[in-house]
């Protein structure tokens, strides 16, 4: 089935194809300038550090929906072991096979393609088994720090957590904003929140995925607007699940990765960044969330830290 009319209007008024070169792996990204950088340290005033990230453990969030995309399975390889012989120093080893998408994570701008393409027209066929993605991997992004905002939607709407059916819309996020006090500006991380990861902290694997809120179709086009760097929330599929429009599935990733080119992540814990921005009153931050270098990989794990 192909995708529809609705969905290729979008696209064009969002595509930034060629806008850094045609040889331009990082999309967004590129609009985290040193300027934008020195801002964002200027925002830390108490030194406080939110940590962002969900564990690394067997009994995470997947449950199984996406094969192959398995909890991390921990192993040791050695304990104690005396390398150079009896009475020197034991060293304790171990050894991990995980999703690269299993909990915190950002997508690469690779993880989906649409229509035969990657982000910057190339070819969805230079990814392949035996190297990965030959452009804009994960490991292209490099260094990430910039101004993180927490747009707190559930909190704006005077909720815990937003309904399962409920689809983020540019409206939401406005109100987020007037509600943080906060305006989100060229290569900002927004961190969306929903509140739908308390459904994981429960242990509702599969209560957490389906049904869940999540970005709307509408919102490329906000994001894009305001020349947004990358955006994270914290629920498994970033978009709504089931979809909004009917058969047209991931339309949100496929806008932000393919189109934009823009990271976007997944199953951030920003429950504890909910509170703290909370009791300080402002909801701009210093935001560290660097993958690790994956060579050829689709997406990585992350332990983004906010610092007040």
């Amino acid at each position: 089935m192909s995708l529809p009319a609705e969905f290729h209007e979008i696209a064009k008024r969002v595509n930034n194809w060629g806008r850094w070169g045609g040889a331009d792996e990082r999309g967004t990204l590129n609009l985290i300038t040193d300027a934008v950088v020195r801002e964002a340290a200027a925002t830390v005033r108490t030194g406080r550090r939110i940590p962002l990230a969900l564990p690394l453990k067997q009994g995470g969030v997947q449950s199984g929906f996406i094969p192959g995309r398995i909890d991390p399975l921990h192993t040791m390889v050695q304990i104690n072991q005396e390398m150079f012989g009896p009475g020197t120093v034991a060293t304790s080893d171990d050894t991990v096979t995980m999703g690269l998408q299993a909990a915190t994570h950002w997508d690469a701008l690779t993880h989906v393609s649409h229509s035969g393409r990657i982000y910057n027209g190339r070819p969805a066929d230079t990814i392949t088994a035996h190297a990965g993605a030959e452009f804009s991997s994960i490991a292209a992004v490099g260094h990430l720090v910039s101004r993180g905002v927490l747009l707190d939607v559930a909190r704006a709407r005077g909720v815990d957590r937003l309904a399962g059916d409920h689809a983020v819309t540019p409206e939401d996020l406005a109100a987020a904003e007037e509600f943080g006090g906060v305006r989100v500006r060229a290569g900002d991380i927004v961190l969306v929140r929903t509140g739908q990861v308390q459904v994981a902290l429960a242990g509702d694997r599969h209560g957490y995925g389906y049904p869940s809120p999540g970005l709307s179709v509408r919102t490329p086009e906000w994001f894009h607007a305001r020349d947004v760097a990358a955006v994270a929330n914290d629920t498994l599929t970033f978009e709504i699940f089931p979809p909004e429009i009917e058969d047209l599935w991931l339309p949100v990733h496929a806008l932000h990765l393919v189109e934009m080119g823009m990271l976007q992540g997944q199953n951030w814990d920003l429950e504890a960044l909910s509170t703290a921005c909370t009791e300080e009153g402002r909801y701009a931050f210093l935001l560290t969330a660097a993958p690790e270098p994956f060579a050829g990989a689709t997406g990585s794990p992350v332990a983004p830290v906010a610092v007040l």
